[in-house]
């Protein structure tokens, strides 16, 4: 009931989180505080971050004030299913309230850190996340059995690690010569375009962002616990696409910015069915992965205390019908940004809200019949449809892919896919994950069935002669080894 609570509340911080910090904000300060600093020099510069840092800590002000007041129909509106429950609604509250000026640190972080990556410090910004993870584990061993109520904990780690983010990062700043002292001028030209550059991201992370309030929602209606299976589900579902279908992206789609600017289409059109074919052959993998090794890896970190069997089943449940979606999330973040690079960012934004309608009736219809496996599964449905979408308005601006040849490649994957899924299942059949166990037993044949997994499908993509391989090798292995953001 309490993680319940938890999840519910603390959705409402990380969708402004998402607004005013990841994405929208970073894309629309970095390229113009770039040009600021390369054109007009580093004092019209340091202007113009000490102008964005006094509008934003207004908006962020105004925006944690405004949310914390209207904090219980906040809670209400996306969990009002938990209405059915003596003291959910309450506690769900009560954690929101606690977990609000998070927003207000975090979104500060953002522009600290775009700031100090232009001007070439990466590793604080970098490690800023570690941080919040920290004093997240921190409070719930030290703070949680002091307290009345000890999900409370994690809420008050929540805002530690956003005013540690914070903390470490201004003496940095001033290192680097960036003062933080009010200025006002707001109709600053380059402030002004920030402004107008995060419209558009702001409505295209709502859209994505709604899916999952709305989901939440609807989960808030059924059996207890199902909004943590789902946040479980999602949790291990989103490791891949943050090591392998972000790796790749960001690997490739610099190259195809540059020809969609020099407008080489034919160049474009071969990154781009080059990006599909190695977003595939991470993806499908991965997928099944997700699906052999669910109850193993819930099993064997989370089945302890108040985490039963019965929780590991439904956990695993939700991440089963996740998976599928894997590859279709890797082809929608190649696509979008093909869009952008064209300057287009109206048709990404029209498909992700039919994407959410798409998700909203599924969910409704599959809810009645699958519980929160329904969700789940809605959620793949939309993530096909719109990447199917995409892809094909993609095809008609680029004109002929090569559809043949991904084809093709997706065959000469079959072999190794299947080789790889017998493997699993015997390595994983030689411990019982629904009881428990000797933990380094059962996570060597976790770790053997992972690693042995792995080498099959690559051994049977070089017996059929899959060249990209060594390309998606050297990318993942170059994300693996490189610190990145969380």
């Amino acid at each position: 009931m309490v993680t319940d609570a938890f999840f519910v509340a603390f959705t409402i911080p990380n969708l402004l989180r998402r607004f005013f910090a990841e994405g929208s904000l970073t894309a629309a300060f970095v390229p113009t505080f770039t040009d600021v600093l390369h054109h007009e020099g580093t004092d019209e510069a340091r202007r113009v971050v000490r102008i964005c840092w006094t509008l934003l800590l207004l908006v962020l002000a105004s925006v944690t004030i405004l949310g914390i007041l209207s904090s219980p129909w906040l809670v209400k509106l996306i969990g009002y299913g938990f209405s059915g429950t003596a003291g959910k609604l309450a506690l769900t509250d009560l954690l929101n309230r606690l977990m609000f000026p998070y927003i207000f640190f975090v979104s500060l972080v953002a522009l600290f850190a775009g700031v100090l990556n232009v001007s070439g410090h990466f590793l604080l910004p970098a490690l800023s996340p570690v941080l919040l993870n920290l004093a997240m584990i921190g409070s719930a061993l030290i703070l949680a059995p002091r307290l009345d109520q000890p999900v409370t904990a994690l809420a008050y780690g929540v805002l530690l690690g956003g005013i540690l983010q914070f903390a470490l990062q201004i003496p940095v700043l001033y290192r680097h010569g960036y003062d933080l002292r009010p200025d006002f001028n707001f109709r600053h030209s380059a402030v002004v375009r920030v402004v107008k550059l995060m419209l558009p991201g702001i409505l295209g992370v709502a859209i994505y962002q709604i899916n999952v309030v709305v989901t939440r929602l609807m989960a808030s209606f059924l059996e207890e616990g199902s909004v943590s299976w789902l946040y479980y589900g999602q949790r291990l579902f989103e490791f891949p696409q943050g090591v392998f279908v972000v790796s790749l992206a960001q690997a490739i789609l610099p190259t195809m910015s540059r020809q969609a600017a020099s407008e080489d289409l034919d160049g474009f059109r071969e990154s781009l069915h080059f990006a599909l074919i190695l977003i595939m052959l991470v993806t499908i993998p991965a997928a099944v992965g997700l699906v052999l090794c669910n109850q193993a890896v819930y099993s064997l970190f989370f089945m302890r205390g108040s985490f039963s069997a019965f929780d590991v089943s439904q956990s695993a449940i939700a991440l089963a019908w996740y998976a599928p979606g894997l590859l279709f999330v890797g082809l929608s973040r190649v696509a979008v940004p093909c869009f952008y690079a064209m300057k287009d960012t109206r048709t990404p934004v029209i498909i992700s809200f039919w994407t959410l309608l798409v998700n909203l009736v599924s969910g409704l219809l599959l809810m009645q019949f699958m519980g929160h496996a329904g969700l789940a599964l809605a959620l793949t449905i939309a993530s096909v449809f719109n990447a199917l979408i995409l892809i094909v308005l993609l095809a008609k601006r680029l004109g002929k892919l090569d559809v043949a040849g991904i084809f093709n490649t997706t065959l000469r994957t079959i072999p190794g896919l299947c080789s790889m899924a017998i493997v699993v299942s015997l390595i994983l059949g030689q411990a019982d994950w629904l009881t428990t166990g000797p933990f380094m037993m059962r996570l060597v044949v976790l770790c053997a069935a992972v690693l042995s997994g792995s080498l099959v499908y690559v051994i049977g993509l070089w017996v059929f002669g899959v060249r990209e391989i060594k390309q998606v090798w050297s990318m993942i292995a170059g994300r693996l080894l490189l610190p990145r953001k969380g």
